[in-house]
């Protein structure tokens, strides 16, 4: 048998990419509390095991395909639950990205003093439901590892987060379980609307004709369930309040994940469900949609412009750049598709690395307000090049990662929706003010005496920014290497959704 065959056919590739962070998590519990240095060696290998099967997994996934490395198993028959996974064109991005992200934050992570055991088992665990997330092709899988990832946020933020990390925590807890009661109800609904009666999403999506014979009433609220559930987590307008709190009182690795890819997860779930499912309740709404995200994109620029806190104006950065995943959804064309979710991995890249840039300065100056700094570019010129970079790229410089994405969700929306695609542009302007305003304020002019014992990047800080940094270059100046990837399905997915609407 050749290792090919056995990666596409034989091995249950999916679940040892998800479960093997689980494994660690559950070897780390039988550890000694004492032993910090094993507890982190067995986190990074665990993790970084996982990475590399996802890497092997993307080396053979085939784009011009549809679902593969399916694993289908009955499961709990009396309901029709199955283990079902796969990955097609929109998934494997993400499981990538999240093996990533995962990683550099745990590299990140090995400056965590405070009660490390407890939160590399979180870290572990919470890795384990994102990749089950974007594997999961069963709804009633899927909901399991959508709520798992509620958890180990929950105390990461709470437990090891800034002074204010207890609300942060609850008011993030609060926003995705109120969420997560509508998805529940919208699942509930379509296994009893469906014949037979069933929870695989992609008989639910071949059935989407005999489930308009419901009534429009029930597709509406149907969607609306799923719909709260997903813009919550983007965050879309306005269900935003809670992202920047959490963002600034998380620690930086989990600020890494929340925005690298917790907020992509409704992203994905607004592609795979929403859209294609229901397209009588997608003619309904899709105008509100693509209101939501031009104000998603410039309300977040304008309150990034107000922010003094570096993490906090990084934290909006993140509510404007969702607003153009939003914009390319509402195109319903395969530009605007590829558009969003190319945007999406590229903002995990780039406001991942901004995060971790941000943790840099905080952990040396320990304050993050960009009108205490000055002249740091002389002083930290490793930093003050990446932390450039990674702004240049964020705010939509042709040549980086940013600007591929966001040109193809401007593009693919300008047809159908010309005035509002328009005034979206405004955002990318402002967007160029705050980071342009941060860059001078914090690395040009004179050095401010205070810092000048401040030392440059280490060898850590490097290891977790550096495959970040790179991707970001590479990915701008050779996108089809990304898009190649997700093309054949959001175009047939695109298709798929147009003909419904």
């Amino acid at each position: 048998m050749s290792f090919e065959t056995l990666v596409t056919s034989s091995l249950p590739i999916l679940s040892l990419i998800t479960f093997l962070p689980l494994i660690g998590a559950l070897v780390i519990l039988i550890v000694d509390q004492t032993k910090v240095k094993t507890i982190q060696k067995i986190g990074l290998a665990f993790s970084g095991s996982a990475l590399l099967v996802s890497a092997i997994a993307l080396i053979y996934f085939d784009p011009s395909r549809q679902f593969q490395f399916v694993e289908d198993y009955a499961w709990i028959p009396a309901l029709s639950v199955r283990y079902l996974m796969g990955a097609d064109g929109l998934s494997m991005p993400f499981v990538v990205l999240t093996t990533l992200l995962t990683f550099v934050s745990l590299i990140a992570s090995l400056s965590i003093e405070n009660r490390v055991k407890e939160y590399w088992f979180w870290f572990l665990l919470l890795e384990t439901g994102m990749l089950g997330v974007f594997e999961s092709l069963d709804f009633f899988l899927f909901y399991v590892f959508w709520e798992i990832t509620l958890v180990p946020m929950y105390f990461l933020i709470g437990v090891w987060g800034g002074p204010k990390k207890e609300y942060a925590a609850t008011k993030f807890f609060l926003y995705t379980l109120f969420g997560s009661v509508f998805m529940l109800l919208s699942i509930i609904g379509l296994y009893f609307a469906s014949t037979p009666h069933t929870l695989n999403m992609l008989e639910l999506t071949a059935q989407r004709n005999e489930l308009l014979k419901m009534g429009m009433t029930f597709q509406v609220l149907v969607f609306l369930g799923f719909y709260l559930a997903f813009a919550i987590k983007v965050p879309l307008f306005p269900f935003h309040t809670w992202l920047p709190l959490a963002h600034v009182e998380a620690p930086t690795a989990v600020s890494v994940i929340l925005a690298g890819v917790l907020l992509k997860m409704g992203g994905y779930g607004l592609m795979r469900v929403n859209l294609p499912m229901f397209p009588e309740a997608t003619k309904l709404f899709i105008f509100p949609l693509v209101v939501i995200s031009f104000i998603n994109i410039v309300y977040g620029a304008l309150c990034a412009l107000a922010q003094k806190d570096m993490k906090r104006m990084v934290a909006y950065s993140s509510v404007n750049h969702m607003g153009y995943v939003g914009l390319g959804l509402a195109s319903l064309t395969a530009t605007g598709f590829n558009g969003a979710v190319f945007q999406m991995v590229n903002h995990g890249i780039i406001t991942g690395s901004l995060f971790l840039l941000v943790g840099v300065i905080y952990d040396r100056a320990h304050t993050r307000d960009i009108d205490a700094f000055g002249g740091l570019g002389a002083k930290t010129p490793m930093f003050a090049g990446i932390m450039t970079l990674a702004c240049m790229a964020s705010l939509g410089l042709p040549g980086l990662a940013g600007f591929v994405s966001e040109f193809l969700c401007f593009l693919g929306a300008f047809g159908p929706w010309k005035i509002w695609t328009g005034l979206s542009v405004a955002g990318i302007l402002v967007t160029a003010g705050f980071f342009l305003r941060m860059i001078q304020k914090v690395f040009l002019g004179p050095l401010n005496e205070k810092w000048a014992g401040l030392t440059d990047m280490n060898a850590r800080e490097y290891a977790a920014v550096l495959p970040l940094a790179a991707l970001t270059v590479i990915l701008g100046v050779y996108p089809r290497w990304g898009l190649d990837l997700m093309n054949d399905t959001l175009t047939a997915l695109a298709a798929f959704v147009k003909s419904g609407v």
